[in-house]
């Protein structure tokens, strides 16, 4: 081993050169090159406040720097610069002492930089009138070894262990991010302690690629990866954006969120070092917190929820990685009654754990984890826990945790709250029940019950499969008692709210392809694929849903009620698919099944010129007499009368009774009105309408009535008629001015029709035809009648003439 050694000294005051120091003397192979890459590593100032004539015990205690750093060449550097006493011009020196180490070349012993802090072999004067110093063959480590005292230094640094662990770790990486990392320490001799424990802590490789100094003034100019700063440097540190830990201050509050950090800095302050060597022997990651965590675990280190779940989590993931040693701790560690913070993600990676070792190793080494499991499941409420088999139980300690976890399930199974306990509650607590052999065929029929419509409320929540499916099928698949009871009950309710269980179905794939009928399930899981085939065809849709029931609706009404909600869900059929509704299955049917109250909607929502909801209302009423009724009724009967006005002889006083059903149905659907309002203006404006019908019309003073007849008056087939008929225009003649002390309404509207329908359809007839309505009108009514009818039209046609002439006399 040949290491060239340097002395370099700081300048007097007066030096010619202007620079801080000169190279006393250099061994060979340094070339000037690398002398100025090394002169600004080995750089020192004064800190703030030192004397610059010290005594000697002033000198001793100003801070010494110890330095390892990486040169451009691949070679590197490990040297200490100390102060010492100067002449008369220069009270203080500060000498270099270094060592060339070329690239490749290890250090004598294979030791570490850092293990040479306190190395005898580091001088304070250069050799005798600057004579050439001989290569080193060796470079001694201090009088003790650097891991001596670092227990004690680690405990007292407690607050800052793991942000400085991480941090370090981070400056070790082949190409950190940043500048270096500051380590604030009072004595600079606890920074070289710090690197002690990372040299410890870190890889070998990591060590040697992380270059440090123990002490500086000027942290944000330096190229070395951790610098050590006395606490009046710390603020320009943080000025220049650095990672400054001041442990020389206040303890820190925020801690890491590095894990392995955390977990390091756990195994520091219960004084086992030893185990990073240890855990340096398993496979994966140097850094991950998972094999650390396993090592500090099985020899007895304390760890945080976190910690626990990454060496429970690393473990599962590996368990051919451990011995049976080393597992049967680990479970002992992860399962000991001492630990009161586990978190839910902690549970999930025991519950791997156990499943990587369930059947690789004894039940007598996993029964731990499975007891805490089940526990957890019981009394945690952690529903997404994966489950240890039932053998796991097998024998007395099955016994012993069912008898201790048994009363609380059924207690709670029994509970009336389970409408608003959580789905996956109810499924684990079966689950646990079935595991620990707990008998609760007793409470099965409840526990259903309540989970049934349970299960549809928390499943609308949110889109897509629910957070429960999973364990709810996996339920399912294990319990057959509990898979038919349930699927039952959902039958059971899928005809009071199909769509809601169709809709479920879509998420969840229930199992219901055995030999249970189900008519219900199966109809509510084929209309997507119906719907998505036959399209808006509601009618094709039904038939088919209808048919996976697989029962026919005169046998099982109920199936008509389901069918007739995932087609139409809440609206209302149209008319003709109403009237096929009723047709194919008899009012019986729809009786028991309820569903002739959509009938009902269908007609009475059908629009005012559907032809066949007058027909569809007369079915209805004769179906169901007993079972409609109030407003429903009334409005069906004036769709009926409709029915009876345009198409056969209805009985006498139909225009009170219009009036009657009308304020009967109130509310009445506007449709249903206008239909109504129709068919009876239109009756009473037929040439052989009865005129006791429009007697007792024209004395109600209905305005609704007499408005929807003055439309229809006024409409051209109205207008068509009156020109074209002399004797239906003297029929609207007499009745128009036969009532002459009836209400406002028809006075006003009798008028109005007499001046602007009338009049203008009697002007645009021929004389002749004029004549036949003036005989008409006297032969119907009297001579009196036809005097008015001509004195009416003759003030019309004097009218005209007299404008005629009136505009004339103006013309001229």
């Amino acid at each position: 081993m040949s290491l060239a050694q340097v002395h370099y000294i700081s300048a007097a005051p007066g030096d010619a050169e202007k620079t801080a120091g000169r190279f006393t003397a250099v061994g060979p192979g340094v070339s000037q090159a690398l002398l100025a890459e090394i002169e600004p590593l080995v750089g020192y100032a004064l800190p703030d406040g030192a004397s610059h004539r010290p005594a000697d015990a002033e000198l001793r205690s100003l801070p010494q720097a110890f330095t390892y750093a990486a040169l451009s060449d691949g070679s590197r550097l490990v040297g200490r610069t100390a102060p010492a006493r100067g002449d008369g011009t220069a009270p203080v020196r500060f000498h270099t002492h270094a060592v060339h180490i070329p690239s490749g070349v290890p250090l004598p012993g294979d030791r570490l930089p850092v293990e040479a802090w306190r190395s005898p072999h580091w001088v304070s004067v250069t050799p005798v009138g600057g004579a050439l110093p001989d290569p080193l063959g060796a470079l001694p480590p201090g009088p003790a070894p650097v891991r001596e005292g670092l227990d004690d230094f680690a405990v007292s640094r407690g607050p800052w262990l793991a942000a400085v662990l991480a941090d370090l770790r981070r400056a070790s990486e082949e190409a950190p991010a940043g500048g270096p990392v500051v380590l604030v320490e009072r004595q600079n001799a606890d920074v070289a302690r710090w690197l002690g424990l990372a040299a410890v802590t870190l890889p070998r490789d990591s060590v040697e690629r992380l270059t440090f100094t123990t002490y500086t003034r000027r942290p944000g100019s330096s190229a070395l990866r951790v610098v050590g700063a006395l606490p009046e440097d710390a603020a320009a540190a943080r000025e220049a954006g650095l990672r400054v830990h001041v442990c020389a201050d206040r303890p820190p509050v925020d801690g890491t969120p590095d894990m392995w950090a955390r977990t390091a800095a756990r195994v520091w302050r219960s004084r086992a070092p030893e185990l990073f060597q240890e855990v340096r022997e398993l496979p994966g990651d140097p850094f991950a917190a998972g094999p650390l965590a396993v090592i500090a675990l099985c020899n007895g280190v304390a760890l945080g929820p976190e910690e626990r779940a990454a060496a429970a989590g690393w473990a599962a993931e590996r368990p051919y990685a451990l011995d049976a040693e080393r597992i049967g701790r680990l479970v002992e560690a992860l399962a000991s009654p001492g630990i009161d913070d586990r978190t839910g993600s902690e549970f999930d990676a025991v519950g791997r754990l156990f499943g990587a070792l369930d059947g690789r190793c004894p039940a007598s080494v996993t029964a731990p984890l499975a007891a805490m499991l089940v526990t957890e499941a019981v009394r945690g409420g952690n529903g997404s826990l994966e489950l240890p088999r039932r053998d796991a139980f097998v024998g007395p300690d099955g016994e012993a945790i069912a008898g201790v976890l048994g009363p609380e399930i059924l207690t709670e199974l029994e509970s009336g709250a389970g409408g608003a306990r959580p789905v996956a509650r109810t499924v684990q607590l079966l689950r646990v029940a079935k595991l620990l052999g707990v008998n609760g065929t007793e409470l099965l029929p409840g526990v259903v019950d309540r989970l049934a419509p349970a299960l549809l409320a928390e499943a609308s929540e949110e889109p897509g499969p629910p957070a429960f499916a999973p364990a709810l099928l996996e339920l399912l698949d294990e319990q057959f008692d509990v898979r038919t009871a349930l699927l039952g009950a959902l039958d059971r309710i899928a005809p009071e709210d199909p769509g809601a269980v169709a809709r479920f179905l879509e998420r969840v794939a229930l199992p219901f392809t055995g030999t249970q009928a189900l008519p219900h399930l199966r109809m509510c899981a084929e209309v997507p694929g119906a719907m998505t085939t036959l399209g808006r065809d509601r009618t094709a849709v039904w038939h088919r849903v209808l048919r996976a029931a697989g029962l026919s609706p005169f046998a099982e009404p109920l199936v008509l009620r389901t069918a007739v909600g995932l087609v139409w869900e809440n609206r209302a059929p149209t008319v003709e698919e109403a009237r096929m509704l009723l047709e194919a299955a008899t009012s019986d049917a729809h009786r028991a099944a309820g569903t002739w109250a959509r009938l009902v909607d269908a007609a009475l929502g059908a629009p005012a010129d559907a032809e066949d909801a007058t027909a569809l209302a007369h079915d209805l009423l004769q179906a169901f007499p007993q079972e409609i009724g109030g407003r429903e009724r009334a409005a069906l009967q004036l769709l009926d009368l409709c029915r009876d006005l345009r198409t056969g002889a209805p009985e006498p006083g139909w225009a009170e009774q219009v009036r009657t059903l009308r304020d009967r149905a109130e509310p009445l659907e506007p449709a249903v009105q206008e239909r109504a309002f129709a068919a009876l203006v239109e009756r009473l404006l037929a040439p052989d309408r009865p005129g006791a019908e429009l007697y007792d019309f024209v004395r109600s003073d209905d305005a609704e009535l007499i408005a929807a007849y003055d439309r229809a008056a006024r409409a051209e087939p109205t207008r068509t008629r009156l020109r074209t008929h002399p004797a239906y225009a003297a029929d609207c003649f007499t009745h128009w001015t036969a009532h002459p002390h009836a209400g406002a309404a028809w006075t006003t509207t009798a008028a109005a029709l007499l001046d602007e329908v009338l009049r203008p359809a009697v002007r645009a007839m021929t004389a002749e035809a004029v004549a036949e309505v003036e005989e008409t009108v006297g032969r119907t009514g009297s001579s009196g009648r036809a005097v008015a009818f001509r004195d009416w039209n003759r003030s019309s046609t004097l009218g005209r003439l007299g404008r005629r002439i009136a505009g004339r006399v103006r013309r001229g």
